[in-house]
């Protein structure tokens, strides 16, 4: 055995080689796909069970009067078909439209499922129906890349979705772990900016200025200050756009500063405060267009501070960490009044984002 020319060892090395050569791509299949089953179970698990959660709630919480798990269903495979973009022009308005009409079909229908619940009750089923439509429509995107590469038996094709699945677990955990935060309208690390400005409309009169969006007006340093968020304790985002363009059409308006959470990139640690400048604000971006559109039209410069999270933590219970960069964020607005406005001027202040569970 010890002599290199030896048959049976020239077989040991060259029938690995083979094998590799010839069936290489077939074992690398076979071994990634293991992996990727497992994501896949584990997202079959997180829409079922966000299902069962929206469907419980509706049933037992509200005390439907007949079984919803029908019409929830039809929720969850409900599609929008965005505007033709090739002639880009207008898109924005277009795609607008859309996602109004889609957010108003779906508000009507939902209160179907139990008419006599209350609007913040409302807002809290629409964003459950939101989280287990989202997660349907992961594992419906991911399984179909998987089964489409298995059925062409090719190994090329399983790659892309074997490095993004990370990303996608990712966001697919805590999608599922926001369910209990929303279900008891409590803080998400979202509403970071919402509550911000909510702290500083208390004890001041407010009054709804767009749909969901609540204002209110107070002085400091000799300034007139606007302060817009999303009307809470529901859980919804508001019309900051639309409240900013009936502001800015009554009054003169010398500079915008949005509060928004951002994601943080690796390596960095969450709830660290940044500013800068121009409109702080997540979506599809329609929200930011006319926001953009408003502040161009009239000349006003946009600041924004935005406090850093992971994604995570963005749409879960609202940390203690998040929570306590209330009071400096609160100073840097202050001072970003004082720096860049004169007395006399005014100035909108919007917190951005989801206010559940963040009052006024």
């Amino acid at each position: 055995m010890s002599d290199d020319s030896n048959p049976l060892m020239m077989l040991v090395w060259i029938l690995p080689i083979i094998l590799f050569v010839f069936y290489g791509q077939q074992i690398q299949l076979f071994v990634t796909s293991r992996e990727i089953k497992k994501g896949i179970k584990k997202l079959d698990t997180f829409r079922t069970e966000s299902k069962n959660e929206l469907t419980n709630y509706v049933k037992h919480t509200l005390k439907s009067k007949d079984d919803p798990t029908k019409k929830i269903d039809q929720f969850l495979d409900y599609f929008t078909v965005m505007p033709v973009d090739m002639d880009p022009n207008g898109i924005v308005d277009k795609v607008h439209h859309v996602v109004r009409s889609r957010e108003d079909y779906t508000r009507e229908h939902v209160k179907l499922l139990a008419p006599e619940m209350s609007e913040i009750e409302l807002t809290k089923v629409q964003t459950l129906l939101e989280i287990a439509s989202s997660l349907q429509m992961i594992y419906k995107i991911i399984n179909h890349m998987f089964l489409t590469a298995k059925k062409q038996n090719n190994y090329p094709l399983i790659l892309p979705l074997q490095m993004i699945l990370p990303f996608i677990m990712e966001q697919a955990e805590a999608m599922k772990d926001a369910i209990p935060a929303f279900k008891s309208g409590q803080p998400v690390g979202d509403g970071i900016g919402p509550m911000i400005v909510g702290k500083m409309m208390l004890n001041n009169p407010k009054e709804n200025v767009s749909f969901q969006t609540s204002l209110s007006q107070i002085t400091l340093e000799d300034r007139k200050l606007f302060l817009l968020k999303a009307e809470g304790p529901g859980s919804t985002v508001g019309r900051p756009a639309e409240a900013l363009d009936k502001i800015v059409s009554e009054n003169t308006i010398d500079a915008i500063i949005m509060i928004d959470a951002a994601l943080k990139m690796e390596g960095e640690d969450s709830a660290t405060v940044a500013q800068g400048f121009g409109a702080a604000i997540g979506g599809i971006g329609t929200e930011r267009f006319q926001i953009e559109a408003i502040a161009t039209g009239k000349k006003i410069p946009i600041f924004s501070i935005i406090v850093k999270q992971s994604v995570k933590e963005a749409i879960t219970l609202m940390t203690k960490e998040i929570a306590d960069t209330a009071e400096d964020v609160r100073t840097q607005v202050n001072e970003m009044i004082q720096t860049n406005t004169k007395p006399g001027q005014s100035v909108v202040v919007i917190g951005v984002g989801n206010t559940s569970g963040v009052p006024q």
